[in-house]
């Protein structure tokens, strides 16, 4: 089977409501994708120290677009000769570092923060603080005129912390917010109190280990409608919408949560998914939280078959958050995934024919780039400058790649490969290899000549 013929470039004017084919999954996925990762993210595996918790309390600033912050971080060094920590930090300034009521030496290094660690047990768990503010450009969307803030992938603008797939932590989140302000966060909800006259600090703890990116936040003056489904609330924000509206935009949830599980074979992991309108976005997922735009909104209120993005984002919470890449340079994991899961629910509830529309929109949006000469193995020798036809790839081919699997092996194998992956993995960081191995295994078909061009090997072995 042919690679050259998968994918689609999903970038689009964000101005506009989607239309035709552009209804699809991957519609409105992609415009804020450009500076997801940083290019010194450092891999698990050359990392000589763990976090395994972060305990933030942000102090935001809306007017000013500025944050202060202080986070300790729960570090395991296993190996007492290790002399540093180095954390991703983006543009924050760095005010202090301690330990235990004593200053620690540190390093910038662009947008790295080095920890120099003075001489420690062997195998203990180190608690490091560091004080920071700063002014993000990227990572913390500052909507004064909307009196909304969320944040954006990029959990470095805000927070120092590890920006690698690979690694995953528990956290606690004390948030400053106005009074009359509500919202979600990773984690459940477990307390807000008053601090002042007008402002209440809002906590939330995150108990199971997520990686950092999946770490964030959306808060602002919002209505909020409730529902429930399969023993799970699921909370709806937005703002200059009615009930009626909210509850039409983000009614299809409960059908697209029976879906993933049923796919999956593995329950939502949460308590509570909230998804938010927000002033602007492309999409984003957290751990148990995602935000649209409220453009997108009214786009779903004109025509309620465009709910591919909606879905594509809840598929996140198995796919991309759960079930990880385990380093960006195997991002299509995330994203391919959950663009063809969307896809799929859009089969679903639409038909077929709705699903091959969709994957013809794709596989020409990606003929454009292998015509440019853009093509490539989805398996990228470095993530650190993604272009637009790096993420048509990601994305798009991604999601072709398992449409053409699920053609190869049929559909009952297919789905049981899903399920098989989806289980084995759930919680855990993967390779493409963990993808191969769990479809040969539920499917009985040597896949290697297939993945040899998504990895870029030689299918012999």
């Amino acid at each position: 089977m042919r690679h050259t013929s998968l994918t689609t470039n999903c970038t689009r004017d964000m101005t506009k409501p989607p239309s035709g084919r552009e209804r699809s999954i991957v519609a409105l996925t992609l415009s804020l994708l450009g500076s997801i990762v940083t290019a010194q993210s450092l891999p698990v595996s050359a990392r000589a120290f763990a976090i395994t918790h972060y305990d933030v309390e942000l102090r935001p600033q809306l007017d000013a677009h500025t944050v202060d912050g202080l986070v300790s971080l729960t570090v395991q060094v296993p190996d007492a000769g290790t002399s540093h920590v180095t954390l991703n930090r983006g543009v924050l300034e760095i005010d202090e570092v301690m330990e235990g009521g004593r200053p620690l030496t540190f390093q910038i290094d662009s947008a790295l923060l080095q920890i120099e660690l003075p001489p420690g047990n062997d195998r203990r768990a180190r608690t490091i603080a560091v004080r920071y503010h700063g002014r993000p450009t990227s990572g913390l969307v500052f909507a004064p005129e909307r009196e909304q803030l969320y944040t954006i992938f990029s959990t470095p603008q805000w927070m120092p912390s590890v920006d690698d797939p690979g690694a995953r932590a528990t956290v606690r989140l004390r948030l400053h917010v106005p009074r009359p302000w509500t919202g979600a966060a990773s984690g459940r909800q477990i307390s807000r109190r008053p601090v002042s006259a007008s402002v209440d600090v809002v906590e939330w703890l995150q108990e199971r280990p997520m990686p950092a990116y999946t770490f964030g936040f959306a808060v602002g003056r919002f209505s909020e409608v409730s529902d429930r489904e399969s023993g799970v609330t699921l909370q709806y924000f937005a703002d200059g919408f009615s009930p009626d509206e909210i509850r039409a935009i983000f009614g299809e949830s409960r059908q697209i949560l029976r879906f993933f599980e049923e796919r999956s074979g593995v329950p939502y992991p949460w308590r509570t998914y909230a998804q938010a309108l927000v002033a602007r976005t492309a999409g984003q997922e957290m751990a148990g939280l995602s935000l649209v735009s409220e453009e997108y909104g009214r786009a779903v209120l004109a025509d309620r078959t465009a709910i591919g993005l909606l879905a594509h984002e809840f598929s996140h919470q198995w796919w991309g958050n759960m079930v990880t890449c385990h380093a960006w340079t195997e991002f299509w994991l995330n994203e391919g995934f959950a663009t063809f899961m969307a896809a799929a629910y859009r089969e679903r509830r639409f038909g077929r024919a709705t699903y091959l529309a969709d994957i013809s929109a794709m596989r020409t949006r990606y003929e454009q780039v292998v015509a440019r000469g853009n093509d490539r193995a989805l398996v990228f020798p470095s993530w650190n400058r993604p272009s637009a036809d790096d993420r048509t790839l990601v994305y798009q081919k991604g999601a072709l790649v398992l449409h053409d699997l699920r053609e190869r092996v049929g559909d009952s194998n297919f789905w049981k490969g899903v399920r098989l992956y989806t289980r084995r993995n759930f919680g855990r960081s993967v390779t493409t290899e963990a993808l191969r191995l769990a479809f040969e295994e539920a499917s009985g078909v040597d896949l290697r000549e297939l993945f040899a061009p998504i990895v870029g090997v030689d299918a012999k072995r």
